[in-house]
């Protein structure tokens, strides 16, 4: 049997390349073309937010369809939700926010220890040090763009590339290289948990019950781009259209009509629900997958396109990655934000 290490490094590749054999012609057919779509005009970066810390934003109790007919097969069966009043943040836990809580706490997160299934003697050298995952554009053939996803020792919050990486002058940026109990812990230092896949579409959709995003049923209405996102064809070429080509600081881009921003897009997000519990569809990591919302930066439309309230996918919660963060809620009687 392989160990539990390799198991879970090549199932959480898998599962973010599910779509390679897709993207294959596409990228062919730009090399032999050379057609790129002409992409909007960037957006100024001093359209971003000031960010307030521990800022949360009450979401009133109401009903939420929950899923889509339209996509992919994770997102159903449609069915409509109660959800009671609740808090969210505004925006992403930042880097600033992770590390007051690591100063009062002296937490150590799962990418800077050594996990016991890293001391099996099958698991190869790289593997054995603390790490996460760390996407890498592809420069080379084939061979190259078929490895985007790199096992990265030393890859944490603070360093989220890796050795080299920093996170100065980044305080308003997502935190990154989270792992499940990571966000677990932050959460509850806050006196908060992680939010409910239901809670989580609730406060993405607001009041609007079927749009395909959050802001309509146009990704880009009227050329604007909504989301940080990839533009260009993945994973090869990103054009920055948007600003970034990366993440980006939290709230650069229309908050929904709750207020909170970067609900499409930027970084995945933790819930707390398994992802199995909601659909018969097998994409479970050994087993213990838990649900992440919102799409990323790494988004695009021949790859993921899962910048929508309804997508869904599998996280691995011992792992962390360059493109999924977190936020937090808390029940509306469980008294004021604390910390």
């Amino acid at each position: 049997m392989r160990p539990e290490r390799n198991r879970r490094i090549d199932g959480l590749i898998r599962l973010l390349k599910k779509r390679w054999i897709v993207l294959v012609p596409i990228v062919a057919i730009v090399a032999v073309v050379g057609y790129l779509e002409r992409p909007p005009p960037p957006l100024p970066r001093s359209r971003c937010l000031a960010i307030r810390p521990i800022d949360m934003v009450a979401i009133p109790v109401g009903n939420v369809v929950i899923g889509s007919e339209d996509f992919e097969p994770e997102e159903r069966p449609v069915r409509t939700v109660r959800v009671p009043s609740f808090l969210i943040d505004r925006h992403e836990v930042t880097n600033s926010e992770f590390a007051r809580f690591v100063s009062a706490t002296r937490y150590v997160t799962l990418a800077e220890r050594q996990a016991e299934w890293a001391r099996q003697p099958e698991v190869p050298a790289e593997m054995r040090q603390p790490g996460g995952v760390v996407f890498r554009m592809p420069t080379g053939g084939k061979a190259d763009v078929d490895r985007w996803w790199r096992w990265t020792p030393g890859a944490q919050w603070r360093h989220p590339e890796g050795p080299g990486s920093s996170i100065a002058g980044r305080d308003a940026f997502p935190v990154l290289q989270i792992a499940y109990p990571d966000a677990v812990a932050y959460a509850r230092w806050r006196g908060n948990v992680l939010p409910t896949e239901a809670q989580w579409e609730r406060a993405a959709r607001g009041n609007a019950a079927h749009r395909k995003y959050i802001w309509g049923d146009d990704p880009y209405p009227h050329g604007r781009q909504m989301a940080n996102s990839w533009q260009g064809v993945f994973p090869v070429k990103d054009t920055g259209a948007d600003g970034f080509t990366s993440v980006a600081p939290a709230g650069c881009f229309p908050p929904n009509d709750f207020g909170l921003v970067d609900m499409a897009g930027n970084v995945w997000e933790w819930t707390r629900d398994n992802y199995a519990s909601h659909t018969e569809v097998v994409g479970q990591i050994d087993g213990q997958a838990i649900t992440i919302r919102g799409g990323s930066w790494l988004c695009s439309p021949n790859y993921c396109g899962r910048f929508r309230p309804a997508a869904r996918q599998p996280g691995d919660p011992m792992i962390g990655t360059t493109h999924i963060g977190f936020r937090t809620v808390r029940d509306v009687g469980a008294g004021p934000p604390v910390r």
